[in-house]
């Protein structure tokens, strides 16, 4: 093999390491990179107009109404009291496919909700896994792009894809829920939502509590497998979209029951697993689910392009009292979101109706292109002024982030525990779900290289022996 060219930023540096973001500490948080900025800054770009991930989509309105309140942990005004409620607007999607794409591919599915409160917007932008295949932003550009199409044919192609995750572990264990019998939601009405993330929430006394969020479907959960999802495909590839539209039209109402996970900010410094790895799910046995509130949906778009096309969520988005954590890829998402959002959309996609606060805006932005709300009109458009212009309010700033170690490019396998949670959930599942777990990585690895199919299995079976051992005989490979 010839000796690889070294990989360099867009003006001809070397790039020093395209696997670790520059952190404060091996947990975080994120400080700023410029080859990280400029990864993500590009990635947002390479598609024009859609979406470059979660193109195809489908979406709807409804309100969220509070019936266990959250006054311990957060001052936020939504939370204060049970019988609070506000408006909401929650898109569903797949992620890897175009806007032509059918629905029911093998595919994490996007969940993303902006709920219109009266501090101001909150956008939970999240899936319907409760982890992803990478802890580390400075992945997730060549993880998506191995995920598309080949740059030579334009096809999806399985060995870029395996090819990829064979040598990210990390991804493990979301790849055992992709593959599993839950991998493929039967309808967008029928599959759970998460934040994924860690995020946090803080009380007046400035305590701060690390949180996850999760939205469990009341509907129950339903699946397909793969031959009823390639059946449906072929009859109908926007299956999905029409049925959430067709079943709020019939009036009946999807609804979801919200609940949290909360771990106070000092256990996190000392808990077995970094609780703000996006690849890791917090134990329930140590962090039980704790009822919040009622998603429903109950009213259509009046126009796709309007309301689904041009919603813009971006996990920044939080009222007061409500944060972020040290979570590495969360950190990237703040930027990249807003990024996408003025690139695909515009600078003032903000002002759209479907993206404007409940709330009234004052801030010191102007112009841009399609500026179409007045612009402020005669107002300054600097502060400090004397002229009565908005003013900051200190009440609501965020208690101060405990932070430690050195500047630097840490190694984000080092230390860390890939294969244990894929485990337990192997180990979870019965017979049939083992079986469906098995054939559909089978089908999907069956024409990978196989040096790519047995540095897989080695993962399979640092999680399970069982687990390595049925995927290597389902694909004809002996192994001890």
């Amino acid at each position: 093999m010839s000796k690889c060219p070294i990989m360099t930023t867009e003006a001809g540096a070397p790039v020093p390491d395209n696997q670790n973001s520059l952190t404060a500490g091996p947990r975080g948080p994120l400080l700023i990179d410029p080859f990280l900025i400029e990864s993500m800054a590009h990635f947002n770009r390479e598609r024009i107009p859609e979406r470059v991930v979660h193109a195809k989509g489908a979406g709807a309105h409804g309100t969220f109404t509070v019936t266990h309140d959250l006054a311990k942990y957060t001052a936020a005004d939504l939370f204060s009291e049970a019988g609070n409620r506000c408006d909401v607007f929650l898109r569903f999607s797949t992620v890897a496919g175009e806007q032509g794409s059918a629905d029911t591919v093998r595919d994490p599915r996007g969940f993303a909700c902006k709920f219109y409160t009266k501090e101001g917007n909150w956008d939970m932008v999240g899936n319907n896994t409760p982890v992803f295949f990478v802890r580390d932003p400075m992945k997730f550009r060549d993880f998506i792009h191995s995920q598309k199409r080949c740059p030579q044919t334009g096809m999806r192609d399985s060995t870029m894809q395996w090819d990829y995750l064979s040598q990210s572990p990390e991804s493990l264990h979301q790849v055992t829920i992709l593959f599993s019998d839950r991998g493929i939601p039967a309808t967008y009405r029928h599959m759970d939502g998460f934040s994924s993330h860690t995020y946090s929430l803080w009380n007046k006394k400035g305590e701060r509590f690390w949180v996850k969020w999760h939205f469990k479907t009341m509907q129950g959960i339903k699946c397909l497998t793969d031959e009823e999802a390639q059946k449906l495909a072929g009859q109908d590839f926007d299956y999905h979209r029409r049925d959430l539209f067709s079943s709020i039209e019939k009036k009946e109402y999807p609804k979801w029951q919200v609940h949290i996970q909360i771990m106070p900010e000092l256990e996190a410094y000392s808990y077995s697993i970094n609780p703000f790895d996006l690849t890791k799910v917090w134990p329930h046995k140590d962090y039980p689910l704790k009822k919040v509130g009622i998603l429903e949906l109950h009213r259509n778009p009046n126009n796709y392009f309007a309301e689904v096309e041009q919603a813009a969520f971006e996990p920044n988005n939080v009222p007061p009292f409500m944060g972020f954590s040290p979570d590495k890829v969360l950190q990237a998402r703040v930027l990249s979101y807003a990024d996408a959002h003025r690139y695909r959309i515009g600078t003032n996609y903000s002002q759209l109706p479907i993206n404007k606060p409940s709330c009234p805006v004052h801030t010191y932005n102007r112009d841009g292109h399609m500026r179409f709300d007045g612009n402020y009109g005669s107002a300054v458009n600097y502060e400090p002024n004397s002229y009565q212009g908005p003013v900051e309010n200190k009440a609501v700033i965020e208690p101060p982030l405990r932070m430690t170690g050195a500047a630097f490019r840490y190694d984000q396998q080092e230390g860390s525990d890939d294969y244990t949670q894929a485990g337990h959930l192997f180990q979870l599942m019965n017979r049939e779900q083992k079986k469906q777990l098995v054939d559909n990585i089978v089908r999907s690895m069956q024409t990978v290289p196989k040096a790519i199919q047995l540095r897989q299995i080695n993962h399979f079976s640092k999680a399970s022996a069982e687990y390595g051992q049925l995927v290597a005989k389902g694909l004809k490979i002996s192994i001890k």
